[in-house]
């Protein structure tokens, strides 16, 4: 059996994944695509890409989850997730995508990390 605190570490990532697939993914050019024609040129098929992500990583994301309250408290466990994946996408904004960088982010969001700490020392 899967350690239920990987198991969280691991929703989280799926997390962070399904948000930035969700930022990748446009209705619009999938509505747009000649499905009939598309058939035989895969590459036209690249839009459903972002679709894919978005629910592959979406029930990875739930089903690991749920494992992981299965041995957490709920309230700890969604807490946790919530916080490594703020800490995970946050991350990814400010090395990746070259978001401004804020060292009031930083304190705010180590506020939600030290949250996190005290409720897992509660349990």
């Amino acid at each position: 059996m899967i350690n239920p605190w990987f198991s969280l570490f691991l929703a989280s990532f799926m997390e962070v994944c399904w948000t930035y697939s969700l930022k990748a993914l446009s209705m619009q050019r999938i509505k747009e695509i000649a499905w009939a024609h598309s058939l035989g040129q895969p590459a036209l098929l690249l839009p459903v890409l972002p679709l894919l992500a978005y629910v592959g990583f979406g029930l990875a994301n739930v089903w690991l989850l749920s494992l992981a309250m299965r041995d957490i408290p709920t309230a700890t466990a969604y807490s946790a997730w919530m916080a490594l994946a703020v800490v995970g996408i946050k991350l990814v904004d400010s090395l990746y995508l070259k978001q401004p960088f804020s060292w009031m982010s930083v304190f705010y969001t180590s506020l939600i990390i030290v949250g996190v700490l005290g409720l897992r020392r509660l349990d």
